[in-house]
């Protein structure tokens, strides 16, 4: 039995740690949290100092008895969870759970996990940090309260199985307001002037005017002034400039950057550095910090004097951190310097080198330049022609990295030709070309932590998980919508004759970018009407700095809690008495039929358009929005287009043929077979023929492409990608295949495969009960029947597991049966 037992979070950490400690050292996983507050009750005295009760959840009782086990037998027990608050409150439930001896227990913190790190930590152990342990109790309950009492009302006054949090409710608020700013734009046109002129050795470069003309007359004119006018230099200026490098990354800027260079979600991020992280390869991720240590920053000269030269090096640190920064973390960076790249999975070890390159230029030298800025006169008028060129007289930093930014509308400086002050110029040509204001741009989710980061909302633990979360309870959707054609103008002046022409461009293309739901909307708008306090920004940062307060020492949690409690449940109970039902409803106009009222407004299954009111004798008739409709925008004409559906459009091969909207989008209705329309076809606009043309695309798609053992073989795309379907088999086709050219060998090697791949991963198949056990993501277990999946944790052996026991975690997560009303599907005729 080892002497020493070391606990840290998870199983790829205790790994990676286990190589670097002796004989003497056993590393085990607590696979994260191992107590929480319950999940069916409050958990919380909040009529007495809020004591929170904390209990050992079911799929981590097996982990605390082993645990237990091994440190009885012990020496000393090392409590290596992460450092942080998180990591804090872990080690705290780990020493209240496993009733450790506080003599023999021993605390240490890393921020890598590198040889000399885990040693140095070895070296120098702490007791647990309370007042960490307070600030996360601190969140952790005040999330809870506010969570486990708002949501109520929400079921009550606007929809069953809604919910709000604290942070989440704000970043929703934030995406609400950004959306109602755009739905207000009202974009306004002017006419940007542009030239390109070429010098006397017959090189050519652009210029600009520095201002717009506001009508196309205006703009006409000015090319007009131009036709017969001469051309010259007016003033050459060339100054000397510096570009200094991007600090090393913190939480906030890794994810932002990773989004920008590696399209990655947040939570995607987050995900990969975690396993960069527990593999040794980078410190740690959760950081709000830009500080380099010592041994770091020495690493990185070294590394750049071998790679690039002395004159490359020039070794800095960055001291500033965010507003409310957590625990004196370093920056993430590599922890070995001279690992330019990882043969590792590929999206980590992209990350990996971002966060390489990032921070070997965050020790590299200016960049230097030379800035020129060129101003040029017409014979005919006043107006000055500009142009800005940039040269890199040395790259320095630039030579390895640049950061990236968010302005879809920043213009690269590049080269002008050379010139002198009063030389002539040729004006090849000038354009005149219409361009409208453009609305604020719609949040990414790097561009919302940044935003939740300027406001000191949430910290670096919180962003990810938020983020996933309001887009989980379809509060916020990432936006699919292409943009809409718009024609604009363009006048162009070229060898002393005006043209005109007209262009199309494509705006408002949300794709990628968070946009509220209707749902989103409703609930923003009710919580900000009655819980201003809660959605307040100004509210939401003071109680991050209160938690900051408590991580120092400076401030008693519980007091936080009282003063926080005694004005917030008043309110609550108000609100749940007293205020009204919210739909979000819009009085659209009226039906010209009966003269009844037409409503937008949140139904029972979704936002609808109503015809009528219960006070009238008639029954109202109700009609669902489509995907793509919202109630905040859905015109009269597009409502009242809605009770034309289904539209019976005839027959073809003696089945009925309709057109409908559904809950994924519009389609056509065959048989028993559904057609989805292509984007943007409008669903009243088509007609039998239109069917026709995609029933027999729907059928040729669906043909088989192959037998194999007696049964057809399909090929298809979707939402994951290209498959081929056989014996109700989807197979993912990967890009090893030509997608458009399988050959009968690849068709059999996909199925071939793909069946030994099921056989592999079952571990039981009880087929005459219909339930089996199977492998899952991650080392984890499903145990299965028909539409039951029961997901297992890690620390489950189903090596032994029973019949009786896979029968019973069936019937303890199969859903209740319920009688349900059919609804009724109301069609205006």
């Amino acid at each position: 039995m080892a002497k020493n037992l070391v606990i840290v979070e998870s199983p790829a950490k205790a790994k990676t740690i286990e190589k670097f400690l002796g004989k003497d050292f056993k590393v085990e996983s607590s696979f994260g949290h191992i107590s929480d507050l319950p999940s069916k009750e409050l958990g919380v005295d909040v009529d007495g100092d809020f004591k929170p009760k904390y209990e050992v959840s079911k799929d981590k009782k097996a982990v605390v008895k082993k645990l237990k086990e091994l440190a009885k037998n012990a020496d000393t027990v090392w409590l290596a969870s992460d450092e942080d608050r998180e990591g804090e409150a872990i080690a705290w439930h780990l020493a209240e759970a496993l009733k450790l001896d506080k003599e023999k227990t021993k605390r240490i913190v890393f921020h890598e996990i590198t040889k000399s790190a885990i040693q140095k930590a070895i070296e120098n152990p702490r007791g647990i940090d309370y007042d960490l342990v307070d600030a996360q109790q601190a969140r952790r309950i005040l999330d809870r309260i506010v969570g486990y009492e708002l949501s109520p009302v929400l079921w009550r006054k606007v929809k069953g199985g809604l919910s709000a949090g604290r942070v989440q409710s704000v970043s929703v608020r934030l995406i609400v307001e950004k959306e109602r700013e755009i739905q207000d734009f009202k974009p306004v046109a002017s006419y940007r002037i542009d030239a390109e002129f070429s010098n006397q050795d017959g090189q050519s470069f652009k210029a600009k005017l520095p201002k717009n003309f506001s009508t196309k007359e205006e703009a006409q004119q000015f090319l007009e002034k131009n036709a017969s006018a001469s051309f010259e230099v007016a003033s050459l200026e060339k100054k000397p400039a510096k570009k200094s490098p991007a600090a090393p990354f913190t939480t906030s800027t890794l994810q932002q950057e990773a989004s920008r260079k590696l399209y990655f979600s947040v939570s995607k991020t987050m995900t990969m550095a975690q396993r960069l992280y527990e593999a040794g390869l980078i410190t740690y991720m959760r950081t709000d910090s830009t500080n380099l240590s010592d041994e770091a920053r020495q690493g990185a000269q070294a590394e750049i004097e071998k790679a690039f030269g002395s004159n490359y090096s020039n070794p800095r640190n960055y001291t500033g951190k965010s507003k409310g920064a957590q625990e004196a973390h370093e920056a993430i960076r590599p922890t070995d310097f001279s690992r330019s790249s990882v043969n590792i999975d590929r999206d980590q070890a992209r990350l990996y080198e971002l966060i390489w390159k990032r921070s070997i230029a965050s020790q590299m030298s200016e960049a230097q330049l030379e800035r020129t800025n060129l101003k040029i006169s017409a014979s005919k008028h006043n107006e000055i022609f500009t142009a800005n060129g940039e040269v890199i007289t040395f790259d320095g930093f630039l030579k390895v990295y640049l950061e990236g930014t968010d302005d879809e509308d920043v213009e690269q400086d590049g080269m002008l030709p050379a010139m002198k002050t009063g030389e002539k110029l040729l004006n090849n040509y000038i354009t005149a070309t219409e361009r409208y204001t453009r609305p604020p741009a719609r949040f990414t989710e790097a561009s919302l932590v940044k935003k939740l980061e300027e406001l000191g909302i949430g910290r670096p633990s919180t962003y990810a998980p938020t983020i996933s979360t309001i887009q989980n309870r379809n509060y916020v959707e990432k936006g699919s919508v292409e943009g809409e054609e718009r024609e604009y103008t363009q006048l162009t002046l070229k060898e002393g004759s005006i043209s005109s022409k007209l262009l199309t461009e494509k705006v408002g293309s949300d794709k990628g970018k968070l946009v509220p739901t209707d749902i989103g909307m409703i609930v923003t708008d009710f919580l900000v009407n009655h819980f201003d306090q809660i959605l307040d920004y100004n509210f939401t940062a003071k109680v991050e700095e209160d938690f900051d307060s408590i991580a120092d020492g400076e401030e008693d949690w519980t007091k936080m809690m009282k003063s926080f409690y005694k004005n917030f449940h008043p309110k609550v109970e108000d609100v749940k008495e007293n205020a009204e039902r919210e739909s979000g409803e819009r009085i659209l106009g009226e039906d010209p039929e009966t003269g009844r009222q037409v409503s937008v407004r949140l139904g029972r299954f979704g936002p609808m358009v109503q015809i009528g009111t219960f006070e009238d004798e008639e029954k109202p008739l109700f009609a669902s929005l489509s995907p793509d409709q919202q109630l905040s925008s859905i015109t009269y004409e597009e409502a009242m287009d809605l009770f034309q559906l289904p539209k019976d459009l005839g027959t073809y091969k003696g089945e009925e043929v309709q057109v409908n909207n559904g809950r994924f989008g519009p389609y056509v209705k065959f048989g028993n077979s559904f057609v989805s329309l292509p984007k943007g076809v409008d669903p009243l606009s088509v007609d039998l023929d239109d069917a026709i043309v995609l029933i027999k695309e729907k059928i040729k798609a669906d043909a088989p492409i192959y037998i194999y053992k007696d049964l057809p073989v399909q090929k298809g795309k979707g939402r994951f990608g290209p498959f081929i379907k056989w014996n109700n088999m989807f197979i993912n086709v990967n890009k090893k295949y030509d997608w458009d050219n399988l050959s009968d060998e690849d068709i059999v090697e996909l199925i071939e495969t793909k069946i030994q791949k099921d056989i592999e991963k079952v571990v039981h198949n009880w087929e005459d009960q219909g339930i089996r056990v199977e492998k899952a993501r991650w080392g984890r277990h499903h145990v299965i029947k028909g539409k039951v999946k029961v997901e297992l944790a890690k620390t489950v052996d189903v090596s032994e597991m029973t019949l009786e026991e896979a029968k019973g975690l069936i019937e303890a997560n199969a859903p209740k049966k319920k009688t349900t009303r059919k609804k009724a599907t109301t069609k205006k005729k």
